[in-house]
């Protein structure tokens, strides 16, 4: 009889992580936490001094999710302070201003610092990182677009999202995906399952993309020099078009690449007797 009884659950052990915040001062990092915390927004500006911490409690699946958040100062004047904070954590919420390129293109620089401060012994690749490109409702002073955005994190193997602290858009979505890779994280004994956020383009296809969205001109873009013959500039094209093509190509920003790609052979020849 006893071998019919159905099994009762066991309850999973809760688990304690830490998550820092990093970018820019002003780019909204405090309002996408109190957003998801707290719901609410908080529409005057008011700057981190050094560190805020806070403490919440999460449900991801069956497991209850103790997350310890450090909220770390955009200013480089508060570097002493949270340099101190980057070691034995498990996610990093990076965030940026769509509307600020400066603070996107920061985020090479927030990378570097937190790697520096891990030491020669830190691993980046065994901790989650979510990039927040934040005040999406925006939309009139956005310089820096989805598909820009979404290459810099995916070719790093990064999650992506759009979010807005004011309106709420994207914040429980992206916490919720954050948490969740990092309790597998977790149960994969601290080191970041290969699978959950694989990348299916190369890197050269990325760096390509970069390159062509930085030309500043058709023959630039092409990568061939002023002058240039119709069969080096057919040459060139028919390389990037292999490599770009949007049916062999899933890298964000690859078709507008491509179609750039186009318009750049189209208008060399043009001028190329």
């Amino acid at each position: 009889m006893e071998a019919n009884l159905p099994k009762r659950k066991e309850t999973r052990k809760s688990l304690r992580i830490k998550v820092i915040s990093m970018g820019n001062a002003e780019v909204g990092k405090s309002c996408i936490i109190k957003r998801y915390c707290e719901k609410r927004f908080v529409p005057k500006y008011l700057a981190t001094i050094g560190i805020d911490y806070g403490v919440t409690k999460v449900q991801i699946r069956d497991r209850e999710i103790k997350v310890n958040i450090f909220d770390m100062a955009g200013h480089p004047f508060f570097y002493e302070v949270r340099n101190e904070f980057y070691k034995d954590t498990q996610g990093v919420v990076l965030v940026y201003d769509v509307g600020q390129k400066e603070s996107f293109d920061a985020l090479d620089g927030w990378m570097a610092e937190m790697k520096q401060e891990l030491g020669p012994h830190g691993n980046m690749e065994n901790i989650v990182f979510v990039v927040c490109a934040n005040k999406i409702d925006c939309t009139k002073h956005r310089c820096v677009d989805e598909s820009e955005g979404r290459l810099w994190a995916e070719s790093r193997g990064f999650l992506y999202f759009e979010t807005s602290a004011q309106t709420g858009e994207g914040i429980n979505e992206m916490f919720q995906t954050f948490y969740s890779a990092i309790v597998d994280l977790c149960d994969n004994g601290g080191k970041r399952p290969t699978s959950s956020m694989s990348v299916g383009f190369t890197k050269e296809q990325a760096d390509t993309i970069r390159r062509i969205r930085n030309s500043k001109d058709s023959w630039d873009m092409l990568g061939v020099k002023p002058g240039a013959t119709r069969d080096e500039v057919n040459k060139a094209y028919r390389k990037l078009a292999v490599l770009l093509h949007p049916d062999k190509c899933v890298a964000p920003g690859s078709e507008d690449a491509f179609k750039a790609v186009v318009n750049a052979r189209t208008a060399l020849l043009k001028n190329i007797k």
